[in-house]
């Protein structure tokens, strides 16, 4: 059940990125227009088509987006970690929403309804130009995915979400260690691909050395030689 930001003061927005900017008494005031929820591994947050238009901020944890075929086949577009936003496409068209999420981990997120979010965006031009930025972010990405779809090789579409993963991992030295460790279903669904091609790839990476399992964690350990794997085939 969602419980307003006055019911629970330890919870804060100052790591969401969009307002990174704003003064202590600005996001004050934006937190005590939020709900916040927990939600446990593998919970829905919101639904692919559903007709709600509240915005969410991830403060803790790790979210899924996916998408679904009308065959019912899953897809997975896109992962989401604490500081990021979601849910303002349909906040600023009133659409029906273009993904479901899910809590990939425990998650606490904080909502806020589409009418004060808008409010928000006319209000402080620093947000309004930190989503701006989020978006052109965004929508750099889907053009390198769908670019990467279009031209790479299975392998090389793994290698390069291995390595999108690892980038946004905490790194050491060379070395990133993404957890939790994504599912090879969940890499396949990303690749445009299956789970056997992934379980392959994986497999000779490790072989390499280049990548580890230990236990819950994907250990990449040698994030530079990966890097220039990616680079060699995209020519960059």
């Amino acid at each position: 059940m969602a419980q307003s930001y006055a019911a629970q003061p330890q919870y804060s927005l100052k790591g969401i990125t969009i307002f990174a900017h704003l003064p202590c008494d600005a996001l004050e005031r934006i937190q005590r227009r939020c709900f916040w929820r927990n939600y446990e591994q593998g919970e829905s947050i919101i639904q692919y088509l559903d007709g709600s238009d509240d915005v969410f901020f991830i403060t803790a944890g790790q979210a899924r987006v996916t998408i679904y075929s009308i065959a019912g086949k899953a897809v997975s577009i896109g992962e989401l970690g604490a500081g990021d936003v979601f849910g303002e496409y349909a906040a600023i068209d009133h659409r029906p929403r273009s993904a479901s999420v899910e809590a990939r981990t425990n998650c606490v997120v904080a909502s806020m309804h589409a009418a004060d979010f808008l409010e928000l965006l006319q209000d402080e031009p620093t947000v309004t130009l930190g989503l701006l930025m989020q978006l052109v972010r965004k929508t750099r990405a889907v053009t390198r995915r769908v670019y990467e779809f279009s031209t790479l090789h299975v392998n090389n579409r793994i290698q390069a979400e291995v390595l999108r993963l690892a980038n946004l991992a905490p790194r050491e030295g060379k070395r990133a260690r993404i957890a939790p460790a994504p599912t090879h279903f969940e890499i396949a669904s990303r690749v445009n691909t299956h789970r056997e091609a992934v379980t392959r790839e994986l497999n000779r990476l490790s072989r390499l050395g280049i990548i580890e399992r230990r236990g819950g964690t994907l250990l990449v350990r040698d994030i530079d030689c990966l890097t220039q794997m990616v680079h060699d085939v995209i020519d960059e």
